[in-house]
């Protein structure tokens, strides 16, 4: 009884050094760190972003904000969404048609070609040992570090030295078929674009499939094949209905991902260095928002509609994540079981 009484007394109130402290204190104190650090480093450049989304900074009066952050020397303006939204950048539209077509093919890899993927390796394929070379296999672009990951496709694609042109001209293809260059003409940049980020990408989603198919019961699938089902029977009305959960995890994690990632474009398109980088990039048919509005604030030094670009991208990817809670049905999702276990 007495050592009840002490723990409890204990879980009420922590003396650290002669000071007291409350139960009701203390979890939080645990949690501050993390919560500074949400602070400084998500809720801090969210807001702003906004704030300068709304000026007039660029590198002319970028010295007088970094001395004072209220400087007149930086007006508060809407010409960073009337040039969106009236047409004041004439190269926008194209870079949502790139955009678009960019997140639509690699999310298709992702999150849609990941699932057959998962459901080979982790169903039909019955050797665990193979299953799980499989799966190592596809992990190793994701695991490669990414500048290696890029040269090795520039050197791949290298229409003297690399492979890629070697290995179609071996399947059949006639030469006269192939781009003098992989990196710049068009459309098979852009679909090189879609090769590189959709493999290293199909592997999240192969992980998470994969952990899904594993946990599904196996008096599930072994009723179905008593009942005369065939494998695929099972793929198509077990397996699939029960990733409804992973499938819309998946494609709202990889829709966020897409939207603001550029990183291995910059680094394959990017790779002369010298800031040369936005211009072949336009020239090749890669340049994705997330990119432009990176050229916007590194090359053009335009960082109030940089900031404008990059607000805008925010609400495209809340829009959509919404509109998928929608399609994948997220409160009948969240409801409790109706099945007793």
């Amino acid at each position: 009884m007495p050592d009840t009484e002490s723990r409890a007394s204990l879980s009420r109130k922590s003396k650290f050094k002669g000071i007291k402290i409350s139960g009701k204190t203390l979890p939080w104190i645990f949690l501050a760190p993390l919560l500074i650090m949400i602070a400084l480093f998500w809720i801090l450049p969210v807001a702003l972003t906004v704030y300068l989304s709304f000026t007039d900074l660029t590198i002319k009066n970028f010295l007088a904000f970094i001395c004072d952050f209220f400087t007149p020397n930086v007006k508060l303006t809407l010409n960073n969404f009337q040039k969106i939204f009236l047409g004041g950048d004439p190269y926008l539209p194209e870079v949502l048609k790139i955009t678009a077509l960019y997140v639509g093919s690699v999310l298709a890899i992702n999150a849609l070609f990941a699932i057959v993927l998962s459901i080979a390796i982790a169903f039909f394929v019955r050797n665990e040992i193979l299953s799980m070379l499989l799966r190592v296999s596809w992990l190793l672009p994701r695991i490669t570090p990414g500048i290696i990951y890029a040269l090795l496709w520039i050197w791949f694609i290298d229409p003297e030295v690399g492979l890629m042109n070697t290995f179609l001209k071996f399947m059949g293809m006639p030469e006269s078929w192939l781009p003098s260059s992989w990196l710049l003409d068009k459309p098979q940049s852009q679909l090189l674009m879609i090769i590189i980020n959709g493999y290293v990408g199909a592997s999240f989603g192969m992980i998470i499939y994969t952990a899904a198919i594993k946990s599904i019961p196996i008096d599930l699938i072994n009723a179905a094949l008593a009942d005369g089902a065939s494998d695929f029977q099972i793929a198509r009305h077990i397996i699939i209905p029960l990733l409804r959960w992973p499938m819309l995890f998946v494609i709202s994690w990889q829709t966020l991902s897409l939207l603001a990632s550029y990183e291995y474009i910059l680094m394959v398109w990017g790779a002369g260095g010298g800031g040369g980088y936005a211009g072949i990039a336009r020239a090749a048919g890669v340049m994705v928002y997330s990119l432009y509005s990176y050229t916007q604030a590194f090359s053009e030094y335009n960082y109030g509609y940089a900031a404008a670009i990059s607000l805008i991208l925010v609400i495209i990817g809340i829009a959509l994540i919404m509109t998928y809670f929608k399609v994948f049905g997220f409160r009948r999702l969240m409801e409790p079981s109706r099945v007793e276990v």
